[in-house]
Formats: C-alpha cells, sequence, structure tokens
C-alpha cells in the first residue's frame, strides 16, 4: 500500500507568494512530503530564506517574479518544460490588500489588486494547464473569507477582486474535473502574517498573532488535501480563527 508521504514524493509543485506568510508555509510542508519545488515571490532576500529551509528535504528552485509582468512568467514555464518535465501541484498564494472607503479609494489600488489577485493567477493557470492536464494535477487557489461575504467596511475593492478568483476556480473545476485535474479553494479568516498585521495596524487595532489562523494550520489542510485518493476532491474549505474577535 502507498504510504501517504509516497503520493506526493518526487512530485513537482509551483508556490506562488512563496517569500513568506501562507505561500512560504505550504512550499516547507510541500518540501516536507518530498516535492520538487519551484517557488515564486518578489522579494529576492526573503525568497531565498525559504529555498534554504526548504532544500533541507527536497530540491528547491526561486524565481523573483513579479507576476504581473507577463513576460515574467516565461523562465518558469521554461523551466518546467525542460528541466522539471512535469507539474503535478500549482498553489496560488500571492495577494496583495488595500483597505479604504468607497467614497476615498484610489481606482489605482483596485488596479493592483485585480492586477496580482485575479489576472497573474488567471494567467498563469492558463499557461500552467497543459502540464498539469498531463499528469491529472491539481490546483489550490488561497482566497479569503471576505470572497464569501464582504460585510465589513473598507473592504469592497479587495473583496470584489476575491469574488473574481471565486469564479475563476469555480469555473476551472467544471472545465477541467474532465480532464481529472482536481481544483480547490481555501477560504481563509485572518490569519497570521505580515500582511494581516498590516492591516491590524491599519484599522488600528492589536496584532496578536496567538489568537489567528497559524500559516502553518493552512499549509497543513492543503496537504492532507493533496493527498486525497484521486477518486475523489475536496472543493472548498473555509477555516477561521476559533476565537472571533
Amino acid at each position: 500500500m502507498e504510504s501517504e508521504t509516497g503520493r506526493l514524493a518526487g512530485r513537482v509543485a509551483v508556490v506562488t507568494g512563496a517569500s513568506s506568510g501562507i505561500g512560504r508555509a505550504i512550499a516547507l510542508a510541500l518540501s516536507r512530503q518530498g516535492m520538487q519545488l519551484c517557488i515564486v515571490g518578489r522579494d529576492a532576500a526573503r525568497l531565498a530564506d525559504t529555498v534554504a529551509a526548504a532544500q533541507q528535504f527536497s530540491k528547491v528552485t526561486s524565481f523573483q517574479i513579479d507576476l504581473t509582468e507577463e513576460d515574467g512568467l516565461k523562465p518558469l514555464g521554461l523551466y518546467l518544460q525542460r528541466e522539471a518535465g512535469r507539474l503535478d501541484v500549482l498553489i496560488h498564494s500571492a495577494g496583495v490588500f488595500h483597505q479604504d472607503s468607497t467614497d476615498s479609494a484610489r481606482i489605482e489600488d483596485l488596479d493592483a489588486q485585480y492586477a496580482t489577485n485575479v489576472r497573474a493567477p488567471y494567467l498563469l493557470t492558463q499557461r500552467l494547464l497543459p502540464l498539469l492536464t498531463t499528469t491529472r494535477g491539481q490546483i489550490v487557489f488561497i482566497n479569503s473569507s471576505v470572497a464569501l461575504s464582504a460585510k465589513r467596511p473598507g473592504v469592497g475593492q479587495y473583496s470584489a477582486t476575491k469574488h473574481a478568483l471565486k469564479a475563476i476556480a469555480d469555473t476551472l473545476r467544471e472545465e477541467a474535473n474532465p480532464r481529472g485535474i482536481r481544483v480547490l479553494t481555501v477560504y481563509l479568516g485572518r490569519t497570521a502574517t505580515p500582511m494581516q498585521e498590516a492591516v491590524c495596524r491599519q484599522e488600528g487595532r492589536a496584532y496578536r498573532p496567538e489568537m489567528l489562523v497559524q500559516p502553518e494550520d493552512v499549509a497543513s489542510m492543503v496537504v492532507q488535501a493533496l493527498m486525497l485518493p484521486s477518486s475523489a476532491e475536496v472543493t472548498d474549505i473555509s477555516i477561521r480563527p476559533t476565537i472571533k474577535a
């Protein structure tokens, strides 16, 4: 009988937003499963830290890429085709957040959030679908609880992009399931990340990471879903802090 670790060992994963927070936690968790990693991020120094931690367990190749720049995706695609030779898992964890009321929010902030939160994962998925089809792979979208309910002031722009990401994932699932590709969306409440620390600072509230969802908890859930036998698919997971402040 194949071991749980054996289900992922030797397979290839792309993880975006891997330089910190949830993306980093997922990358480290997958490395411990023996997966070969291609990690993507914008911050070279922090990306190098993730590489150093993950390569203790598996082969890791990093790509300093701004996902909003289309030409920047080419080196990743070429590496997967010519060097790795396959792709089994695609994790979309990169994202940006701006918070402001509708009457004062800058349209430039909406454009920036759309570019990173919607267009970038759509384009990257489109580019890598042929490889994922060959392996009957898996795609994971790290989303937000505001994609399900936006009943909070100041998050109109961000929530709109996350609603759009939900639509992309849901439609893709219907299109890709017949090819054997599984699509999971993880909807997160407040999680202990640098982004959440900045949000708390902007809201004037204390940042108490111990009261929030931990990135490692998210990573553990994602790994468990990826290891599910191919006969079944987890489509949606919502994770929130136990104590709702």
